[in-house]
């Protein structure tokens, strides 16, 4: 089995690039239980999350459509050991 830390490195450069190419590839990524907070506003399910990141239309996308992600830190621990899942923290900037 691979190392968590390298899974976890491997899926957060897949993730911002495919997010800095092409968002609306990343629905697969989400599940219906799937949550993101953006600056205090909560998304649940995979179609309000890429609606967020994707859609433009009465401003309720992100505050920029160009973006560019420069990636610091990537941390990861094991989520719930049942699903097999990892939880994991990135640091960084984002290069608007």
């Amino acid at each position: 089995m691979a190392d968590i830390n390298q899974i976890a490195t491997a899926f957060t450069q897949f993730y911002y690039e495919t997010f800095d190419r092409s968002r609306q590839e990343l629905t697969p990524l989400y599940r219906d239980q799937s949550m993101l907070t953006f600056e205090g506003q909560q998304f649940s399910s995979a179609a309000n999350i890429v609606e967020k990141l994707v859609v433009s239309i009465l401003c309720i996308s992100l505050p920029f459509q160009k973006v560019q992600h420069r990636i610091s830190t990537t941390d990861a621990q094991p989520g719930n050991p049942t699903s097999g899942s990892i939880i994991v923290a990135v640091t960084g900037a984002l290069l608007v």
